[in-house]
């Protein structure tokens, strides 16, 4: 199956105060989370694509040049930084010849190489299968009834996610066979996040679904700290402290 990682990392990290993107903030002396990033995903793709923002295109494009250079990874721009579903379906020319995507945020750094193996070992070649994880308090929390995904809510919009439920790690895997028409279909009835203003990715999931019929795959995960991308220095130095205690 010819796959492709799509990584979002457009986003500026506000909260970390690094003025750098999260993709590149060191986990360790000389180790980024690109770094961490390309270990896991390399074996099980045929190329990454990179999607940042204009300021932080130089830098990346300067940190991925050996990878770059050889061909294995792309970059993209997102001009404007109007959401993950913008990003991804924006450098849709540079992944749509592959059969699935395997779509990961730019901050998860504490995802497991395991986990990438599993899901893409799980995915039937259709559809989108999904790597969730029971939270004692989750930020996002999926709703399943049977094989159907019902909702995702998102606390980040309003909604109130419930004690237990299932999250994501920051993993979505994708076949790509009329996705991006799927996108503009629910892009254009779709309502902005009531936070964020944006026409967000995750409700597309359930549009998929519900509306599009495509199949869903879920693959448990056991560790919670695998959904925890770096979003405050806290996330950071837990994802130092990890990288510590495993090395890899």
């Amino acid at each position: 199956m010819k796959s492709c990682a799509v990584i979002p990392a457009a986003g500026r990290g506000t909260r970390l105060g690094q003025g750098i993107p999260k993709i590149m903030i060191e986990v360790a002396e000389g180790v980024t989370v690109w770094h961490l990033l390309l270990r896991r995903l390399r074996p099980w793709t045929r190329h990454l694509h990179v999607v940042v923002s204009p300021d932080g295109e130089g830098p990346f494009r300067e940190l991925a040049a050996g990878e770059i250079a050889a061909g294995a990874v792309s970059v993209s721009v997102q001009e404007r930084p109007t959401g993950m579903g913008d990003a991804i379906f924006g450098a849709a020319t540079h992944w749509a010849a592959y059969e699935t995507i395997l779509v990961v945020w730019g901050d998860q750094a504490n995802l497991s190489p395991a986990t990438v193996r599993e899901v893409v070992a799980a995915h039937p070649g259709e559809g989108l299968t999904l790597p969730l994880v029971p939270m004692a308090d989750p930020y996002v929390e999926y709703e399943l009834d049977g094989d159907e995904l019902v909702r995702v809510r998102q606390s980040r919009e309003g909604d109130e996610c419930r004690p237990g439920g299932l999250s994501d790690v920051g993993v979505f895997c994708l076949a790509t066979g009329g996705l991006r028409a799927a996108w503009e279909r629910y892009a254009a009835g779709a309502a902005a996040g009531a936070a964020t203003g944006e026409v967000n990715f995750l409700p597309f999931l359930t549009h998929l679904s519900r509306a599009e019929g495509r199949p869903v795959t879920v693959v448990p995960v056991a560790d919670p700290a695998e959904a925890r991308g770096i979003n405050t220095p806290e996330d950071l130095e837990f994802a130092r402290r990890a990288y510590q205690r495993c090395g890899s």
